[in-house]
């Protein structure tokens, strides 16, 4: 694993639905990796905890299908903003389709991991995303690899 099991890593999650939310946390607490945790249950809220921390999260795990304000215009608004320039952005989604995927490479998103179905495959799939190194370099890769599902 990249990031050392001695050091958290602070994940925001923009997620709207209670069970999705509690999916996601329930598999977090099973990896080796340490993860503080913060919720965003829609788009207001994720820009009111983004501007209030000096420090912004390790990485965001971002929605699309959010209230107040989705998540391709919040993808579209924090990517404006280059204070943002160095968080990862995983866009966790149950939408397959190439529209929103293509919107979301074309955006600037990292990667965009498709909602799983058991605990057993999104474990599956966070052990890939925390495998990066993303305090050290931001991680953008080619199309071809951008989907992440189990």
């Amino acid at each position: 694993m990249a990031i050392s099991t001695y050091e958290s890593t602070h994940v925001l999650m923009a997620e709207d639905d209670d069970d999705d939310y509690m999916f996601f946390s329930l598999a977090v607490n099973e990896l080796s990796v340490k993860v503080v945790l913060t919720r965003a249950e829609n788009g207001d809220i994720l820009f009111k905890l983004l501007e209030k921390d000096e420090e912004h999260p390790d990485m965001l795990f971002l929605d699309l299908l959010l209230p107040c304000k989705n998540g391709k215009d919040c993808l579209r608004e924090i990517r404006a903003n280059r204070k943002y320039d160095s968080m990862p952005i995983i866009v966790y989604s149950s939408l397959e389709d190439l529209q929103s995927i293509e919107f979301c490479y074309r955006e600037g998103s990292n990667l965009y991991a498709i909602k799983p179905h058991s605990l057993v495959e999104l474990k599956d799939v966070l052990e890939k995303i925390f495998s990066v190194n993303w305090k050290k370099m931001m991680y953008y890769p080619p199309k071809s690899s951008f989907v992440i599902n189990a």
